[in-house]
Parts: C-alpha cells; sequence; structure tokens
C-alpha cells in the first residue's frame, strides 16, 4: 500500500482520469449554451442537457468554483410538504428524482430518508398545519397533522413541557422528507455533464451580456467573449445582478441566511425539526453534528458574513426545543444568500430577452427542487417551450398578478 503511494506521488502524469474541465482549459469562441452559475443547478442542466437532449456544445461558467455559493452553502434537507398545489406537484416530483439520482450520477449523494416535523405554537398555526396536510394529501405528499403524544414518540427529545413561553401544541408530520450530501450532489452532475463534453470553465465571472434586437447573442468574461445561441442564468443569490447584464428587472431581494453545527453526538435525532414560530429548524448528520438554521437576515445584502447576533438567535431558539444542547460547543457558522421574490416561489422560464432563460428567486429552497429544476429547464432550451410544470413560475405572473404564495410553507419564518 504505502510503496504504490508512493509511486503514485512520483509520477510524472496524474494517472487518473480527470472528473472536471482541465484547469486552464481555453474558452471556445462560440458555445450552443452558456450556463451562468457552476452550482447544482447549473450543473444539473447541463447534464440533462447532454444526456436527454443530446446538446454538448455547452459552457459551464463559475466566478468562483464549482459548487462554492448556495450549494455549499445550505443545510441540505428535502421536502415538498408546500402549501400551493403548483408547489407541492413540483417539489414532490423534485423528491422522487433524488430517490434514484445516486444511480443516474453514479455517485453516492448519501440519501437519508429521516422526514420532518414541524411544529405548531398557536391556534393560527395548527389551522394552517390543517390546510396543508390536506393539500399534500390530496396531491399524493405524505403529510399529516400529528398530536403531542405523536410527537412524543417521534423526537422523545423534545422539550414539550407546558412552562415555556410558546408550548408545542401540535406539529406536521412530513414521512417523505429526506437530506443529501449537497457537494455529492453538485460533483456527481457535474462529472456526468464533463464526460459527455460539456465544459466547466472555473474562476470565469461573466462581466456583461450583449444583447442584440431583443436577443442575447454573446457575453463577456474575464477571460474573453463567447459567442453563444442560448443563456441559461443560475446564480442565485446574485440573480438580480446578472440579470441586469442583460437589461432583465426582477422582482428578487437577496438576504443572507444563516446556520451552524455543533460537535458531533452519538445517533439520538433521525427526523428534521423545524418551527417557524421559533424561527429555528434542526437535524443530526450522520457524523453526528446538530445542523441548526432559522430565518433570513432582516435586512437586505448580497454578503455571506455570520453574525454573533444570529447565533445567539438561533441558539435561544434550539434550546427551547432541545435543552440538553445548552453544553454543545459551535464548531462553525455560515451565511449564504437567498434570492427572495415577493410570493417565495421561482422563477424559472423564458425572460424578456429572446434565448435567455431564468432560474432563479430560489429563496431558501433552490438545493431541494435541483433535479426536476434541471429537467425542466433542459427541456426548455431544447425546445423553447416551458414545460408544463413550471409555468406558472414564470416571470409573467407579478405582472398578473398570479403570484404563488408559499411564504406560509417555510421552514423557519422569514
Amino acid at each position: 500500500m504505502a510503496f504504490g503511494l508512493l509511486k503514485y506521488g512520483f509520477r510524472k502524469r496524474y494517472p487518473a482520469k480527470p472528473q472536471f474541465t482541465p484547469s486552464g482549459t481555453t474558452l471556445k469562441k462560440r458555445y450552443d449554451v452558456v450556463i451562468i452559475g457552476a452550482g447544482a443547478h447549473g450543473a444539473g442542466i447541463a447534464h440533462e442537457l447532454a444526456k436527454s437532449h443530446g446538446i454538448r456544445n455547452v459552457a459551464l461558467l463559475d466566478k468562483g468554483y464549482l459548487g462554492g455559493g448556495n450549494t455549499a452553502r445550505n443545510t441540505a434537507v428535502l421536502r415538498s410538504n408546500y402549501l400551493t398545489e403548483e408547489g407541492v406537484a413540483f417539489y414532490r416530483q423534485s423528491l422522487k428524482l433524488f430517490q434514484g439520482l445516486s444511480n443516474e450520477l453514479n455517485y453516492n449523494i448519501m440519501l437519508e430518508n429521516r422526514g420532518q416535523l414541524t411544529l405548531a405554537h398557536s391556534d393560527a398555526a395548527i389551522r394552517s398545519f390543517r390546510w396543508r396536510a390536506e393539500v399534500n394529501q390530496h396531491l399524493g405528499v405524505r403529510s399529516e397533522l400529528v398530536d403531542r403524544q405523536t410527537i412524543r414518540e417521534l423526537v422523545p427529545q423534545l422539550n414539550l413541557s407546558e412552562d415555556v413561553r410558546y408550548p408545542i401544541l401540535a406539529g406536521l408530520w412530513h414521512a417523505d422528507a429526506a437530506t443529501a450530501r449537497h457537494d455529492a450532489i453538485v460533483w456527481g452532475y457535474a462529472r456526468s455533464a464533463c464526460e459527455q463534453g460539456v465544459e466547466l470553465h472555473q474562476r470565469t465571472a461573466v462581466q456583461a451580456v450583449e444583447v442584440t434586437n431583443g436577443a442575447v447573442h454573446a457575453v463577456k468574461t474575464n477571460r474573453g467573449r463567447i459567442a453563444c445561441g442560448c443563456v441559461v442564468q443560475a446564480v442565485a443569490g446574485s440573480s438580480s445582478i446578472v440579470a441586469k447584464m442583460a437589461g432583465i428587472r426582477l422582482p428578487i431581494h437577496s438576504y443572507p441566511l444563516q446556520a451552524m453545527v455543533t460537535q458531533p453526538y452519538k445517533p439520538l435525532l433521525k427526523p428534521h425539526v423545524s418551527s417557524p414560530h421559533l424561527h429555528v429548524y434542526t437535524h443530526q448528520t450522520s457524523r453526528g453534528e446538530f445542523v441548526i438554521g432559522g430565518g433570513s437576515d432582516p435586512y437586505p445584502r448580497y454578503g455571506s458574513r455570520a453574525t454573533l447576533e444570529q447565533k445567539e438567535a438561533l441558539s435561544s431558539a434550539i434550546l427551547q426545543l432541545l435543552p440538553f444542547l445548552a453544553q454543545a460547543k459551535v464548531l462553525r457558522q455560515w451565511a449564504g444568500t437567498t434570492d427572495m421574490t415577493p410570493d417565495y416561489s421561482p422563477i424559472m422560464g423564458l425572460s424578456p430577452v429572446r434565448n435567455y432563460h431564468l432560474d432563479a428567486g430560489w429563496g431558501t429552497w433552490g438545493f431541494k427542487a435541483t433535479p426536476i429544476c434541471a429537467k425542466t429547464m433542459a427541456e426548455l432550451v431544447a425546445t423553447g417551450k416551458p414545460p408544463e410544470l413550471i409555468q406558472p413560475f414564470a416571470l409573467e405572473r407579478f405582472y398578473r398578478f398570479e403570484q404563488i404564495n408559499e411564504a406560509g410553507a417555510t421552514a423557519a419564518g422569514h
């Protein structure tokens, strides 16, 4: 073993096959499709374009590195217990695709089916949960309103005392919820795309979008100009900035979203537990750490700096639910930048600029939509027509006053 490693280290040529486009590869003068943003969505769209539609002359660009944006800064929760029929149908299909994604990519995404328990601390929350459960069940999603005794059986560690400021009254149990390894998903998608001829160009920042006669025809980067037949924008928190380069104004404000993890414990919490009222959620990873997150920061900005104030707020809220964490040490804290729309639903599909397609406005749930977004956006690029599943999320809904309000379905109130 040691001798083999020594030989490997001194070989003049790297013996393993590179998984991604080698660093320093020269950009072509023209691509059929340019995807701005090499996160899970961008890499997934590139994979689906090559695999399902045979479109391989594709450039996947990122100003940083593969999966270094919100993909690397989320808490990896997957669920479909949303509030509107359009939202439930969309995320239900995404959750189904996640189940077979490891086999499709030949890459272990470390999927863990764990369920989600959302807690109600008021009569109004119980009414809302009953409504959500009925909508979910009608559309084939396993979701039900549960009482305190069932909560005690599901999560015996929870503090069910009535001598607290906001006692737990009931819960919404979503048996289909899961978690997955976020970096494994983006690496798996990108590797598959690159194997099929897609080019991944990291450290390649888009600086301008050239639009002539209402249609996009090129993008300018820090490494040169690229002519293209189509552009797909998938840049999460920077959505409004990049869209502005193409002359598109989006109804999006970007807010930091923070999370943190504790030291590892022995396995004791399987479900994902959230409290919109307390603005906190948590689950225990396979490594034993407790991931703790909450609502977005109250003020818009594009930074991703974690703050002491949010750490204190998360700590205070989680200790009401799980008091035994009082002695836990926080190992790390981080923030992503979420692109929030007025109705808390994404913007997907065509834009006012021809051949410039939008994958934006995901707020706090873009990771959950990765596989279905990849399929539907790739189909849009290949056919020029938005698939039926994403038509309700078109930008035009804000001009038609047909918003899809998912504000009531957040895991932690924003």
